[in-house]
């Protein structure tokens, strides 16, 4: 981030957004024409092997008037050619503007504002709101879930370094999950089976986001004493953006049409995207591609998804 990057917390806008319901101010807070493209990149933060990676990164599109909106996953291992590395790595190197001009190359959308947050952020937030629930859509098991702090440790030996990892279960279905857990959940990457792609790591995330707001908005901890300004002390000290102050208004504005109903949540998948066998062409690289050889049958999905 410059300089000039602001933090935000996306729960000062939504307390904005209830009061603006409670006092009947909805018909007369009209938005600007458009759209409102926001980048959404999650890190692993201290203390985590490769810290700064975008190991998340969604696009959040919303239609300004109505409230339409579109989270858009897309994939940590997309390759991308003109930089010689995959996507993740890319605000690593090259930090946030040229993050945003490389996912505006790949789905054909301006991206008005990024935000950029620490993956632990996920664990003080949920432990505020007294956990969430969460539909868990497939069970699953992780081996090798790693163990923060342990992974330089020689295990007494053993070849195959268990010592350095935990085993992780998740039954399906609905269960409440407090901090801890929602972190696992979200950033398990080795399950067995489905669950251990890079599509589904990003479906859980989508799961959790989702459930955070339905909690965030419940009248129940909107009401308890205390809750919602903890909230916005979390998020204040770890959310950082380029949202100039100046849009804040307009960014409440349209927040006022965002309904659960509106909501659309997609994982760019292999539908779209290909596994090449490692070669010399992606420096011997697990990478994805475009399977039509460019970005521009993604492009039209997404403009498909906006209408």
């Amino acid at each position: 981030m410059s300089t000039k990057t602001k933090k935000l917390t996306i729960l000062g806008l939504v307390l904005i957004l209830l009061l603006g319901f409670t006092f009947g101010l909805k018909a007369f807070l009209k938005p600007p024409p458009g759209r409102t493209n926001f980048l959404v990149m999650g890190v692993a933060g201290a203390n985590h092997a490769g810290s700064d990676l975008t190991d998340s990164m969604m696009l959040v599109s919303i239609d300004n008037s109505t409230g339409k909106t579109l989270i858009l996953s897309l994939p940590r291992d997309i390759w991308i050619d003109s930089l010689r590395t995959k996507l993740n790595s890319v605000y690593h190197y090259l930090g946030t503007q040229k993050t945003k001009e490389i996912i505006t190359e790949i789905t054909g959308q301006e991206i008005n504002h990024a935000l950029l947050l620490d993956f632990s952020v996920f664990k003080e937030i949920i432990d505020n709101l007294g956990g969430i629930v969460v539909n868990v859509q497939h069970s699953f098991d992780d081996y090798k879930y790693p163990i923060a702090g342990k992974e330089n440790d020689p295990c007494n030996g053993d070849k195959e370094y268990k010592c350095r990892y935990e085993h992780l279960h998740f039954d399906a279905g609905s269960q409440m999950m407090d901090g801890e857990r929602t972190l696992k959940f979200v950033r398990s990457r080795n399950a067995e089976g489905d669950e251990g792609t890079d599509f589904a790591r990003n479906q859980r995330q989508q799961l959790v986001i989702l459930a955070i707001k339905n909690k965030v908005l419940s009248p129940k901890f909107l009401l308890s004493p205390g809750k919602p300004y903890g909230l916005f002390r979390i998020v204040m000290a770890y959310v950082k953006t380029d949202i100039p102050q100046s849009q804040y208004l307009n960014l409440a504005k349209i927040g006022l049409r965002i309904k659960t109903a509106n909501i659309t949540s997609i994982v760019l998948n292999d539908g779209y995207l290909i596994n090449p066998k490692p070669s010399k062409l992606y420096d011997n690289q697990w990478v994805l591609i475009p399977k039509s050889g460019n970005w521009e049958e993604v492009k039209k999905y997404i403009s498909s998804l906006l209408i």
